[in-house]
């Protein structure tokens, strides 16, 4: 019947962690299908949007710009089609794709195709799938280099402790074995006796209880907006101790607003312009898709000019009597300008916006009040300083020129040359005000913050300045790429702000980071980030606009757009490691209390204290219930300030050893006491029953002590308790179990000395926790719609 007992609560087990895993993948699945990547598919004459897992070999798919590529595919049709491959090469330019069948060995040469994980950086394409799943160019790279993850969070320390519990069982039941052959007991009984105390050593709710606290925190932050596409992401969460920022739309508002206009020397706000700055402005409007005005702009810069110069009333016709569009060189990062051909009564003009060092390297003359004038290399010195004065105050500055050219009706790049330098446009877009606030708090709990941003270096150190994370050093792409792997790794540990890098740059910096064995996560909001995201730890898209292709790369998508959100999952992941840790210390704690009363009745008396069955039953009793309750809540009435202070080596090192040999030595204290202190009033069952109601009591006492502000923990407690009651005082069923009813005065010292246990640990617990006894505001949980 004991070993019959064994294999039910074996099974139980198995079954209770089945469940558990069916559900997780069930809500798992829910939630990873609010945001699914959707790709636009053709199919029976039809357009239609469907999951991208549901692609098949011979779809016909549509991609545009900001799009991420859902499988491999040959492409059909290519307009403008330039596509990073940056994380699938390494190519840190666009490379252009075309319809024209091109056969070459390397990935990189195969123009013609298009590759899964890769992201459509201009232009539009159609292309028709050939490989899905494990099949396409990533899915094979990853199953013939993968290697096997290191082992980290809740499984390594899992681990790491039964390393250490392990021989301590069985050496107790060892011990416990030669001492009844020394006192003459037979093999059966004394091998019996050790394999029961083996069984105390088995922590049923121990399998499940990382994921049902994964689940449940991936829950809580889906109501907060956080969608986490695996449970598991949760504890690497709590583990990130560098986080690093794309700037803009992250720690900014991502809303770019016209705020400066100058002529190279003097600047000026929108609001008061002179009438030569209101010349250049209505420039830089000839040089913005202005044609399309009926429709919305997708570039944010174009938006931020043409509606700063429809608020002044500036159109792009002003003093030419005016202006008929012909053609254009759209903005493309691989470009860094966008032109505008366009007829005007007199003569035909090529307008260009874009990076000054782009257009002002083409300009030949600088167009004065009093007349144009050489752009000599003093005017560009005098230019430059005005660029640099405008992106310390934190500006993203764009140049404007333009000049007259024939009247051939098409636009190249060789025509976007010798132009007229007519002044700049200083865009801003503001810090969120709660940026500083969060980054703050994070450093605060040890996470330290990396800015990186493709912006000028001295936009970037303005931001950094404002948001308090310039204390190390400032690097540019171009002096990441003259380093090489080995001074990397030292620069990267001082350096805090990362300004005009490619996306195969912030790659390179997680990569390495990662390397220095820092937890890193990437935040990001835009297709050029989808390298770094799928790179770090945990990867996190921001915002509700941010692309397909960086939800789709992330591990976390924040469907709001409060940076403040990515704090509050950063304190659910270190809450979870706390919820592990109580439980984890119930777990093995009660059962090194088990192991020790049990080695400490078999030494001093030759009766069993426990058998096998009563120790299964205790195990029910105390871990799978009261254990899985701790683990679905978060810590009551606990500050984020000191969650944030929680983490591995926090929750799951010292912190976690001294509380199982805490919780080990009160429960076996309160379960000899109770043993010993009935033995004189009862027979040797009730004793060793009234041992089990004290080991019992004390458990879920001390369970309820330290987390008893939770309803679900205090039901879980006291169902199992009533179990427990049951149990013993039902002949039939007590005597199955090998107990005994109880009688009042053995009741009382049963509970007596479990309550001793549990006001040792309370009091133990109150004076390390003083802040759960203030009164703390939760901020409010939201229902953010999918």
């Amino acid at each position: 019947m004991d070993a019959v007992m064994i294999v039910g609560v074996l099974g139980l087990n198995a079954l209770i962690g089945g469940v558990q895993r069916l559900g997780t993948n069930r809500e798992l699945g829910r939630l990873v299908e609010t945001s699914a990547l959707r790709v636009r598919v053709r199919r029976g004459g039809t357009k239609r949007v469907e999951r991208a897992d549901d692609l098949v070999p011979g779809d016909v798919i549509e991609l545009h710009a900001g799009d991420a590529v859902p499988a491999d595919c040959r492409v059909l049709e290519a307009t403008a089609l330039e596509v990073d491959e940056s994380s699938l090469t390494g190519e840190s330019q666009p490379v252009i794709k075309t319809a024209r069948a091109t056969a070459a060995p390397a990935v990189a040469d195969r123009l013609s195709m298009l590759y899964q994980n890769t992201v459509i950086a201009a232009g539009r394409a159609v292309g028709v799938v050939v490989a899905t799943g494990e099949r396409t160019e990533i899915g094979r790279t990853t199953r013939t280099t993968g290697e096997a993850a290191a082992e980290t969070g809740v499984a390594a320390r899992l681990h790491a402790l039964t390393r250490i519990t392990l021989p301590v069982t069985l050496g107790a039941s060892a011990v416990l074995m030669i001492s009844d052959l020394v006192r003459g007991r037979g093999i059966s009984q004394a091998l019996g006796r050790a394999v029961g105390l083996s069984v105390a050593a088995v922590p049923e709710g121990l399998p499940f209880v990382a994921t049902v606290a994964e689940l449940a925190s991936a829950r809580r932050l889906s109501r907060r907006g956080v969608l986490a596409r695996n449970p598991s992401t949760i504890e690497a969460l709590g583990r990130i101790d560098v986080l690093c920022f794309d700037k803009t739309g992250t720690l900014t508002e991502g809303r770019i607003t016209l705020r400066l206009v100058s002529d190279g020397r003097n600047e000026r706000s929108v609001s008061d312009l002179t009438p030569s700055l209101r010349e250049t402005l209505t420039v830089g409007v000839r040089a913005s898709p202005w044609h399309e005005r009926d429709h919305p702009l997708p570039h944010p810069t174009d938006r931020a000019v043409l509606d700063g110069a429809a608020a002044l009333a500036i159109a792009p016709g002003d003093r030419l009597g005016g202006v008929e569009w012909v053609d254009e060189l759209r903005f493309e990062p691989s470009r860094g300008y966008h032109a505008v051909l366009a007829r005007s009564p007199h003569s035909m003009l090529v307008s260009v916006k874009g990076a000054p060092e782009v257009v002002l390297a083409r300009c030949v003359q600088w167009r004065r009040p009093g007349g144009p004038v050489p752009f000599d290399a003093a005017s560009r010195r005098e230019v430059d300083a005005a660029i640099d004065r405008l992106a310390r105050k934190g500006y993203r500055v764009l140049a404007v020129a333009e000049r007259g050219v024939s009247g051939r009706a098409e636009l190249d790049d060789s025509r976007v040359d010798r132009l007229d330098f007519c002044g700049l446009l200083a865009l801003a877009d503001p810090v969120r005000p709660t940026a500083a606030d969060a980054v703050s708090t994070l450093r605060r709990a040890g996470v330290d913050i990396v800015m990186i941003t493709g912006d000028h270096p001295s936009t970037a150190e303005a931001i950094a300045a404002e948001l308090g994370v310039l204390d190390g050093r400032l690097m540019t792409g171009a002096e990441l790429d003259a380093v090489d792997d080995d001074e990397l790794a030292d620069r990267l540990r001082g350096t805090t702000v990362f300004a005009r890098v490619s996306p195969a740059q912030k790659a390179r910096i997680v990569r390495y980071l990662r390397r220095a064995d820092r937890v890193v996560a990437m935040t990001g909001d835009g297709a050029n980030d989808v390298p770094a995201i799928r790179l770090a730890h945990v990867g996190i898209a921001l915002g509700s606009q941010a692309t397909p292709a960086a939800r789709q790369a992330a591990d976390l998508v924040v469907t709001d757009d409060r940076i403040e959100t990515i704090t509050d999952a950063i304190v659910e992941g270190r809450a979870m490691w706390t919820s592990v840790r109580d439980a984890l210390s119930i777990l093995l704690g009660g059962n090194l209390g088990e192991i020790t009363f049990t080695l400490a009745a078999g030494l001093l008396s030759t009766r069993d204290a426990l058998n096998a069955r009563q120790l299964l039953l205790i195990n029910l009793l105390t871990d799978v219930l009261p254990a899985m309750a701790i683990a679905v809540r978060p810590p009551p009435r606990v500050t984020p300030e000191a969650l944030l202070a929680e983490g591995p080596e926090a929750s799951l090192g010292t912190t976690l050893n001294r509380a199982i040999a805490t919780r080990a030595a009160t429960t076996s204290a309160a379960a000899i006491a109770g043993w010993l202190l009935a033995r004189p009033v009862s027979t040797p069952a009730q004793a060793s029953t009234t041992g089990l109601v004290a080991l019992v009591g004390a458990q879920l006492g001390q369970t309820i002590a330290v987390r008893g502000r939770t309803t679900l923990v205090v039901a879980a407690a006291a169902g199992s308790l009533a179990m427990l009651a049951g149990i013993v005082q039902v002949p039939g069923l007590s005597h199955f179990f090998g107990c005994r009813p109880l009688l009042p005065h053995q009741w009382g010292i049963a509970l007596a000395a479990a309550t001793a246990a549990t006001a040792v640990e309370f009091l133990g617990w109150a004076w390390k926790h003083p802040s759960v006894h203030q009164t703390v505001t939760p901020r409010p949980t939201r229902n953010v719609p999918a």
